[in-house]
């Protein structure tokens, strides 16, 4: 995951060059669906796009975020995740936004470098266009988190965020949202009050179940349409039995 102690992390990201991400393979070991993709792990993983896709028989252009409770989860591996299942298919393209600005970790998982994204294009610095990245697997593009401001809620304009997510799903079939937890700032209610649908991300022995339903409260009464839960941390055994 980023570090905000360098300057780097935080001053002076550079936007990204044309096509950089397309050769940098994924090899992170969590992100099953690029690194075993006949685990039942990955199957998993396809029995929750199958579910997404249920929920979607129009097949309009949807947006989903995913959060959690609290940190650690497991949130932005199973955003990546989803996300690979989602761009399996024939013909959908698939985008995945780090809109947890203030712990980005897409690029991180992804292996690539931190550069200009969410941020920039939020203040009007950056067009879309510049902001997104290609990747190398098939049909999934990302947009960073860019550089965090010192305040974050201060870019976190509702139209801005509106206007931005519209355009993104004009330009692709799925809309995956990495979001900071509910418990850790304010924002991810905030984005999920103008998301199609909300996942909620709990990692299996972790979280009190006190925690988890008290994000699902905060999700909804501000609006948010949330879809269900997903589960991280089972075993291989337990992901086969569930």
């Amino acid at each position: 995951m980023a570090l905000f102690g360098s300057k780097e992390a935080t001053h002076g990201l550079q936007p990204a060059a044309p096509d950089e991400a397309r050769g940098i393979p994924v090899q992170s070991e969590e992100l099953v669906m690029a690194t075993e993709p006949f685990s039942q792990v990955a199957e998993q993983f396809r029995r929750l796009r199958n579910s997404l896709q249920a929920l979607n028989p129009d097949g309009a252009s949807r947006s989903i975020l995913m959060t959690s409770a609290v940190r650690g989860e497991g949130k932005t591996v199973a955003t990546l995740n989803l996300a690979m299942a989602l761009a399996e298919l024939p013909h959908i393209r698939v985008m995945v936004v780090d809109g947890d600005i203030r712990y980005p970790a897409v690029e991180s998982y992804l292996g690539l470098p931190r550069r200009q994204g969410m941020t920039e294009v939020l203040r009007g610095q950056l067009v879309l266009e510049e902001a997104i990245r290609s990747t190398s697997f098939d049909g999934l593009d990302i947009l960073g988190a860019g550089a965090q401001p010192p305040n974050p809620a201060e870019i976190l304009n509702l139209d801005r965020i509106r206007s931005v997510l519209h355009a993104m799903k004009r330009r692709y079939d799925y809309v995956l949202i990495d979001a900071p937890a509910v418990h850790t700032m304010v924002h991810p209610s905030v984005m999920g009050a103008v998301a199609d649908g909300i996942l909620l991300v709990v990692r299996m022995g972790s979280t009190s179940k006190s925690l988890v339903e008290e994000a699902y409260r905060i999700l909804e009464n501000l609006g948010g349409n949330v879809l269900g839960t997903v589960l991280t941390g089972a075993s291989e055994r337990n992901a086969a039995e569930h």
